[in-house]
């Protein structure tokens, strides 16, 4: 027995256990038959030449003979389909999964082929996956292990039998063959571009010869792949919030239906809209039929994103308001809530200064494509840092003060600018949950910072007083 380990989409692992392959003897059985007939056809031959037959008439007898079968066309042994696994419920299981299946009538297999794999001992793993230089690989399984493991983890099953050609199939099963060899099996994992559900897209689109492309690549959807991921992230408000903070301007590029083979559910929709060209050119279906392997007792995905936005809105509004409250206390002389409304404003930007930075850093130093030329790094702005130093400096001990509101107000007035500028064309992120959590706040902050300096230097000739 062999210990494996496959991962869905985006996912973590599960343990499988590959049974110990069997040896089959068809090669070696096609071998002795061909030995036994050619000894054959020679003693035959040498048969002939000794004696001469008597003339006849083979008319009759010759109409009435069967004509020798053909042979059966290379791959027509082969019968491929898409099987496509249902989102879970945990963060990594919520962009399903999909695999090609590949029956073999004539090795008597059933192969599954998956490009999900990867491992947390990997060399660097957290490295790695911080600047965008995962590391992930293609695996065959037998059919029976897979669908168990999603049907123990209740994730629904589809299989999608192609519409291919005998030879098309041929290809494609040299293909994943070759793919799944130790040399050819490790690729850089993109989240978008390139991963489990487009390499499956690709080695489909490679057996038909571009067909698949051609037929899907000016086809537009309403979707992007920021509206995707947050469709996704239905019921989970923090990832919600990490994934629409992380993503840049080019999550918000529509998609054509290529691109959105992404995500597998989508795939296995827009596969049965495909036609392709047959041996006679003719256009026919790309999906020849379709079979519910298990059905999940949980809710299908979601076909819209949340709409959280006023929740962020809320938030933003709330947290500005306990400040501006804090603040009024605080100049009646509650130690309290000067103490409250200092903290509240030193966390803030600590979280702003921080998730700034790491966009700076994931933007420029990483190969996260679609965290670059992101807008939030206006409203999360890095210089908050700086105001973790200079808001208690500035309160308690009345130094740096100007400095303090100054730096407090430019970080306001260039989130403000920001939200203005919606729209125009080198603003036009959607990230309003952002904008909506963060300019209430970042505006409270320096009006927290103005009229706690002014009423500490007005108010107490030193901090003794407090």
């Amino acid at each position: 027995m062999v210990g494996l380990s496959i991962y869905g989409h985006l996912g973590a692992p599960r343990t499988l256990v590959g049974t110990t392959p069997q040896v089959h003897l068809t090669a070696m059985k096609s071998r002795l038959t061909f030995a036994l007939g050619f000894a054959a056809c020679s003693w035959g031959r040498s048969l002939a030449a000794q004696s001469v037959p008597p003339i006849v008439d083979t008319s009759s007898t010759t109409a009435s003979r069967p004509a020798p079968a053909a042979a059966p066309e290379a791959g027509s042994n082969l019968t491929v389909y898409v099987l496509t696994f249902g989102w879970g419920e945990v963060s990594w299981e919520r962009f399903g999964h999909n695999a090609i299946w590949i029956n073999d009538r004539a090795r008597g297999t059933d192969i599954t082929y998956n490009w999900g794999m990867f491992d947390f001992n990997q060399p660097r793993f957290v490295w790695r996956f911080v600047t965008g230089d995962t590391r992930y690989w293609m695996e065959a399984f037998d059919l029976n292990t897979m669908i168990s493991v999603y049907k123990r983890e209740n994730r629904s099953i589809l299989a999608q039998e192609l519409n291919l050609s005998p030879a098309q199939r041929l290809k494609l099963q040299q293909f994943v063959e070759w793919n799944a060899l130790p040399q050819n099996k490790f690729y850089r994992y993109d989240y978008y571009r390139d991963n489990c559900s487009t390499r499956l897209r690709d080695a489909i689109d490679h057996a038909l010869g571009g067909q698949l492309q051609t037929a899907t690549v000016s086809r537009k959807t309403d979707g992007t792949y920021r509206s995707h991921t947050q469709r996704l992230m239905t019921g989970d408000l923090p990832l919600y919030t990490g994934v629409t903070f992380a993503l840049g301007q080019p999550a918000d590029k529509p998609l054509s239906m290529w691109e959105e083979m992404f995500l597998p559910v989508r795939m296995a929709n827009d596969l049965r809209t495909v036609t392709v060209a047959d041996t006679a050119d003719n256009q026919i279906p790309l999906v020849k039929s379709e079979r519910a392997i298990y059905t999940a007792g949980r809710a299908p995905e979601p076909a819209s994103p949340p709409k959280y936005f006023w929740l962020f809105v809320v938030a933003g509004i709330l947290y500005a308001v306990i400040l501006v409250l804090l603040v009024r206390s605080a100049e009646s002389g509650s130690r309290i809530a000067l103490f409250g409304a200092t903290a509240l404003s030193v966390i803030w930007s600590l979280i702003a200064g921080l998730a700034g930075t790491a966009l700076l850093f994931a933007w420029f130093f990483t190969k996260h494509y679609f965290m670059g030329r992101n807008e939030n790094v206006l409203h999360m702005d890095p210089l908050s840092l700086g105001l973790v130093v200079l808001i208690p400096l500035s309160i308690y001990f009345l130094r740096a003060s100007s400095k303090a509101v100054k730096l407090a107000g430019w970080i306001a007035a260039i989130c403000l600018l920001a939200f203005i500028a919606q729209g125009l064309p080198l603003f036009d992120e959607k990230n309003g949950e952002i904008i909506g959590l963060a300019l209430p706040i970042n505006l409270a902050v320096w009006w927290t910072v103005y009229r706690l300096t002014s009423y500490r230097r007005t108010s107490f000739p030193s901090s003794a007083a407090l």
